[in-house]
């Protein structure tokens, strides 16, 4: 048996993972925070599912999670931890509250390192650890590498999630535990309908009111036509499996104009075209 722990299991990506590995002959520790969705999820996935009950911002709880899965795997240890929960804040960054910007790096960033740190040793990262090392994957995004305008926190924290993954993977060799980082484009899944509901009204009356509307458009349709998660569980099984796994996977949705064409492209024509598309260019 291959043991895994997921944070944000509930539903997207980290509940489309659960069920791929599950399939595959995986138990899934799914860390849920409320009690209707473990059960929920215990009842839809059987025997080789088990919840875990947890806020990635509350340290105590994790640990206590982490002690309950050593109690249950013992010296076979953990094949893998994903680290899956998030959530995306966005708005101006002019306007911005910044206790909200900060709440976005409590559970993206900070949240992923106490998961991280709690289920390190399980992953082998210790001294003769009785087991074979496993790997850490850390779901990132397309806007780790590339940041728009008004989701400037979640880009924010998704470009250190891929430079806490750099450093850590490079410290980890030190007990062969690798980390690999997945960057998907835009997933059918709740936190773009989240993000979509910014209160865009606060900013209404802002020089960013007309642009903040056109983006809200786009992210309607990105909550709409994205790809499905289950595009991304079979990226997180192959990085979990492969003998060779690579760094990174891009997943990006278009990969010309959605991963080509903004990294490469010189940074002021990619302002440029950002600036046509949402009316951001100077009026005044």
């Amino acid at each position: 048996m291959r043991y895994v722990v997921i944070t944000g299991a509930s539903t997207g990506i980290g509940y489309a993972a659960t069920q791929e590995l599950i399939q595959h002959g995986y138990h899934v520790f799914g860390c849920v925070r409320k009690t209707a969705d473990g059960e929920r999820l215990q009842a839809a996935l059987g025997a080789n599912f088990t919840s875990l009950y947890f806020d990635v911002t509350d340290e105590a709880a994790i640990r206590t999670a982490a002690a309950t899965v050593q109690s249950a795997v013992g010296d076979q240890g953990l094949f893998g931890l994903v680290n899956n929960a998030g959530i995306a804040v966005g708005g101006p960054l002019l306007h911005l509250p910044v206790d909200e910007f900060r709440r976005q790096f409590e559970v993206n960033v900070f949240g992923l390192l106490r998961v991280t740190q709690a289920f390190a040793g399980l992953l082998g990262a210790r001294q003769n650890a009785p087991h074979p090392p496993g790997r850490i994957i850390n779901i990132s995004s397309v806007s780790g590498r590339i940041a728009y305008p008004f989701i400037g926190p979640y880009a924010a924290s998704k470009h250190a999630v891929e430079a806490i993954s750099d450093s850590l993977r490079r410290e980890l060799r030190l007990y062969g535990v690798d980390v690999i980082v997945i960057e998907p484009g835009a997933v059918r899944t709740p936190i773009w309908e989240k993000l979509d509901q910014v209160e865009t009204g606060r900013y209404a009356s802002t020089d960013y009111g007309a642009s903040l509307a056109q983006m809200q458009q786009q992210l309607t349709g990105l909550s709409h036509s994205g790809m499905p998660p289950q595009q991304i569980s079979r990226v997180i099984r192959q990085a979990l499996e492969s003998a060779r796994p690579r760094v990174r996977y891009a997943q990006p949705n278009r990969w010309l104009v959605g991963w080509i064409l903004p990294r490469w492209l010189p940074a002021r024509w990619f302002d440029w075209l950002i600036g046509e598309q949402l009316g951001l260019k100077r009026q005044w």
